[in-house]
């Protein structure tokens, strides 16, 4: 019964996505219905996302934050979102590792000045793009549809729409920034005291300059163990946000909630004595939203900069 039913849902997804070719072939999409009468929160997403399999890991009013630090907000309604659905994560992060990028996925969920309710996500085509996946890839595609489908019970008589900060151009690099380091273990000292140190330090460095964890993941705890699968020591992802960079970008471009907050992941698989790291790199931001002001393109450039320096120190 179950094998019918999921037959029939990806078969009628499937030519659900046939019908959306313009805006599903982009790496952002945004569905948007009226909302007025303002019935639809991003409480009511988030209760459809869950029921659509896919579970939200945070849920943030931004507005809040933005008030308090800026005086004003852009939006009636701004929140950002993560979200993750772990089956699928585990089949892909298990082919994949550095899917980690995505997990977990977000999205920005916005009201404008004419009363539209918004919520921008990653495409098949993003998707695939950023983390290295052969858009073909059975996993990955069903976490599209997922996705798709979560969007239209969120807003039932909602529709896609290309915005006009939507590139054109057919994007093929990755962009995704990746580290590495030799794991070299100090007398005395285990794996779960090297990552807590590292770790300990990592967040340490950069809370001090801004940075905000609205989420951190123990993906070996709370999904490898789960499904039996014991090929990593430890495998952790961040989402990492920064009111600077989010505040100002989100005025012209709300979709910017697709690539943000930024996951980064860590991990080491047993047997070897390296650690990899990685995170999406702003360069997404800037083609995708085609950002094109210098003030924010500088902004962006920093902001990676500062992740990556603050990694480095740490790996020293």
């Amino acid at each position: 019964m179950i094998d019918s039913f999921r037959k029939v849902f990806f078969t009628f997804s499937s030519l659900l996505l046939l019908t959306l070719h313009v805006s599903y072939a982009a790496d952002i999409q945004v569905y948007t219905t009226q909302n007025t009468n303002n019935s639809i929160t991003p409480k009511s997403i988030e209760v459809a996302f869950n029921h659509s399999h896919l579970t939200l890991l945070g849920n943030n009013n931004m507005n809040k934050p933005f008030l308090q630090r800026f005086k004003k907000v852009h939006y009636k309604v701004y929140n950002l979102a993560m979200f993750m659905n772990n089956d699928l994560t585990y089949k892909l992060l298990k082919k994949y590792p550095q899917f980690g990028a995505l997990t977990p996925l977000t999205m920005s969920i916005w009201q404008d000045a004419k009363g539209s309710i918004n919520i921008a996500t990653l495409t098949l085509n993003g998707m695939a793009r950023v983390a290295n996946i052969p858009k073909e890839d059975p996993d990955l595609k069903e976490y599209a549809l997922l996705i798709q489908k979560a969007l239209h019970n969120a807003l039932p008589n909602g529709k896609y729409k290309e915005f006009s900060s939507q590139t054109k151009k057919d994007i093929k690099k990755s962009y995704q920034v990746n580290l590495t380091t030799s794991v070299e273990l100090e007398d005395g000292e285990d794996l779960e005291d090297y990552i807590d140190t590292f770790e300990e330090e990592f967040e340490a460095e950069m809370e001090s300059v801004g940075f905000l964890f609205p989420n951190i993941t123990n993906i070996q705890d709370e999904i490898f163990k789960k499904y039996n699968y014991n090929e990593y020591d430890f495998y952790h992802t961040y989402s990492i946000c920064k009111f600077d960079v989010i505040y100002p970008i989100s005025k012209d471009h709300p979709e910017a909630g697709a690539w943000a907050p930024c996951s980064f992941y860590i991990y080491k698989r047993k047997g070897e004595r390296k650690m990899y790291m990685g995170l999406l790199g702003v360069q997404n931001w800037i083609t995708t939203l085609h950002i094109t002001d210098k003030e924010s393109i500088e902004l962006l450039t920093q902001t990676q900069s500062a992740i990556t320096n603050i990694l480095n120190e740490v790996i020293e």
